[in-house]
């Protein structure tokens, strides 16, 4: 199975930028498609950035314009770059893949936007 580990979260004013990565312990060339969730304080978990594996990328409303994820298949990591980041884009941010199957989840990094 492959593990997910993210990584790059923190605290950064508003307006500020984040680059967040996300380790796979293995290959993700065979995974179909890896995405970044989040997830706020008694909010249900949303996507926002997904990347197929064709490279095909989707992005929340909230997020077009600002986020960019992007995928590194010779060192097994997505990423996804946060620019001007806004204090309602605070939240846990996850890693997610998907294989033919398995989902696979990583532990989440906290990602907090001052005003």
């Amino acid at each position: 199975q492959v593990q997910l580990v993210e990584s790059g979260g923190g605290l950064v004013q508003s307006g500020g930028s984040l680059r967040l990565s996300c380790a796979a312990s293995s290959t993700i060339v065979s995974i179909y498609a890896m995405g970044w969730y989040r997830q706020a304080p008694g909010k249900q978990r949303e996507l926002v950035a997904l990347i197929t594996s064709g490279g095909i990328t989707n992005y929340a409303d909230s997020v077009k314009g600002r986020f960019t994820i992007s995928r590194d298949n010779a060192k097994n990591t997505v990423h996804l770059q946060m620019n001007t980041l806004r204090p309602e884009d605070t939240a846990v941010y996850y890693c997610k893949g998907v294989s033919r199957a398995y989902e696979y989840w990583g532990q989440g990094t906290q990602v907090t936007v001052s005003s």
